[in-house]
């Protein structure tokens, strides 16, 4: 007998709920797409899980490394990323699902002169969907230990080079999207404060890591990124995607089990994270996210959504409006 692969339909379709709240509606601003040897996740999948019963209307793409061109110039390589997604936003437009409305790019932020040439072409490349770069400052300590090591230095927010080009990006209209460790937080925080015409949005929480040596440091973990996300807080350019956290390098160990997460299982276990960025930074400043197919490897997009209605049960429908939608519309202006 074959063994269910963790994250495949047959793995999440072991676990079905029914929608709650299925007219909220929502932006999805933080998925990718891929076609690797032993994962697809393109437009018919992406439509799929939007379609499975919460009102979805339209998704962000961001960035992953994906698609770029193989020959020309390193600073425009990226640029392929943007024309390959442009063609499936085309695609996801006329199939009649919810619709790729907008476009994080990756660009090198420090190649100085170099980068008004590439955030024009990106722009040009995106059919009017560019909105901004991400270019992660996420540095593994322990690489071996994650399923997604990040490989940025560990410097990176304090380049000079770095942050004149986060800077230009303000200049020209465009946000910047970051994900990084929780030991890296301060280092952010840092960063923040010399951007402060440029918007910023911090992916994931800052994304608290629970596997390897930190699996037995989570309440430790815990409250030191408390004290991080509140202080962060106070500097107004940043917003929070608020999701992310079913990452397996998170620590949770859905993607280690015979069934994928339940909601019950996932507001139990994720709950005090969204209430406190929540409480710290306004549902004006946060937006739920699916990162998928990412968090795939946990938990449903259907059953996701569900846990994120749960956790916000008690707030009002103009904040679950500002949450699930208009935080994404006015930050990515999504067409």
């Amino acid at each position: 007998m074959n063994e269910i692969v963790v994250g495949s339909e047959e793995w999440l379709n072991q676990v079905t709920e029914e929608i709650i709240e299925p007219d909220i509606r929502i932006i999805d601003p933080h998925h990718h797409l891929w076609d690797f040897p032993t994962s697809t996740y393109l437009v018919k999948e992406l439509q799929e899980d939007t379609a499975s019963g919460h009102n979805v209307e339209k998704t962000i793409y961001m960035e992953c490394g994906v698609g770029y061109y193989e020959e020309g110039p390193d600073h425009l390589k990226s640029v392929g990323e943007t024309e390959s997604v442009a063609k499936h936003a085309d695609e996801s437009k006329r199939s009649g699902g919810s619709p790729i409305a907008g476009i994080v790019s990756r660009a090198d932020l420090r190649i100085g002169d170099l980068l008004d040439e590439t955030l024009d072409a990106h722009l040009e490349a995106s059919n009017g969907l560019f909105r901004g770069i991400r270019h992660a400052g996420a540095s593994a300590e322990y690489p071996d230990e994650l399923l997604i090591p990040g490989g940025a230095p560990r410097d990176l927010f304090y380049d000079d080079d770095f942050i004149n080009g986060v800077r230009l990006l303000g200049k020209k209209g465009y946000t910047y999207d970051t994900w990084h460790y929780h030991y890296q937080n301060k280092d952010f925080i840092n960063l923040v404060s010399k951007v402060s015409d440029t918007q910023i949005i911090l992916d994931h929480f800052g994304t608290p890591l629970g596997v390897g040596p930190y699996e037995t440091q989570r309440e430790e973990i815990y409250q030191e990124w408390k004290k991080d996300m509140k202080e962060l807080s106070k500097l107004d350019n940043v917003v929070m995607k608020i999701g992310g956290l079913a990452m397996p390098d998170n620590g949770f160990g859905w993607d280690k089990r015979s069934k994928p997460a339940t909601s019950d299982e996932f507001v139990d276990a994720q709950r005090r994270y969204y209430l406190h960025v929540i409480d710290c930074f306004g549902p004006e400043r946060c937006m739920m996210e699916s990162n998928f197919p990412v968090d795939r490897r946990s938990i449903s997009y259907h059953v996701l959504y569900n846990g994120l209605k749960k956790i916000v049960s008690d707030f009002s429908a103009d904040e679950k409006d500002q949450m699930f939608y208009r935080t994404a519309e006015t930050i990515y202006k999504p067409l």
